[in-house]
């Protein structure tokens, strides 16, 4: 079990723990489920900061330096897979060319505009928050529920890449997988958010989120990649913000 954490952690971000483990589908599989924990474990890491800048600086400067620090921790990981989703997507006019765009590590016009949004929106979003006197449940709940969107894709759509190693773990990953994974957004709901219905309305978002760009990508490439579960994670963040957002005003 902590072994299969300590995975998830190396897998999702540059922190260094599980830097010597040996990835295979199996291991990946397993390590799904605690995908939601490391969201959020970079919380807990977020209100921390949130709590000794929060003092200092105003509300938009400490989003700012929030956003920084999960980019730092992520190695900008699920923004980079946006970015190439947007690319893909916005340029690409068959499958083919849609994934080959994709696999352009050059970004391009549609994914710096998506860059530049999320990267905007976050920083807007959690500074209301901050100003309302919300934002420490936003930061835990948010990356944990943002990384349980990516696990309900990998239970649940086929990998579209023909041959990819990504293939063997995504199709292992059950949906029982991704139901227990969900015991950690859950504790984070519960810990951070005082109101229970917004961390349900919350999740609600994140299963949306997942069936509708599960849907999305099925139809365009036939399936899902690393590339658009990373774009998942980032468009599940922002509309949970903004949602909470909403319910602070």
């Amino acid at each position: 079990m902590i072994g299969d954490f300590a995975a998830a952690v190396a897998f999702l971000t540059r922190l260094p723990i599980g830097r010597r483990i040996e990835f295979d589908e199996k291991r990946v599989a397993r390590a799904a489920r605690w995908f939601p924990l490391v969201g959020a474990m970079l919380g807990a890491f977020s209100v921390g900061l949130l709590r000794l800048a929060g003092p200092v600086f105003p509300p938009l400067v400490v989003a700012a330096l929030l956003v920084a620090l999960e980019t730092l921790f992520t190695g900008v990981l699920h923004l980079d897979g946006l970015a190439d989703t947007a690319d893909g997507f916005g340029a690409g006019r068959t499958r083919e060319d849609t994934l080959r765009i994709m696999r352009d590590h050059a970004i391009g016009s549609y994914g710096g505009a998506a860059l530049a949004l999320a990267l905007v929106l976050k920083v807007a979003a959690i500074g209301a928050l901050i100003e309302a006197g919300r934002a420490a449940g936003a930061l835990l709940a948010a990356p944990a529920i943002g990384r349980w969107s990516a696990v309900l894709l990998m239970a649940t759509q086929p990998y579209a890449r023909e041959g990819a190693s990504p293939a063997r773990f995504v199709g292992r990953v059950e949906m029982a997988v991704a139901s227990v994974s969900a015991v950690a957004i859950v504790a984070a709901v519960v810990v951070g958010l005082t109101e229970p219905w917004r961390g349900g309305a919350a999740l609600a978002t994140a299963g949306l989120v997942a069936a509708g760009w599960g849907w999305r990508c099925r139809r365009r490439i036939g399936g899902i990649t690393g590339d658009t579960l990373g774009a998942a994670v980032v468009m599940t963040e922002c509309l949970v913000l903004m949602e909470l957002v909403a319910g602070a005003r």
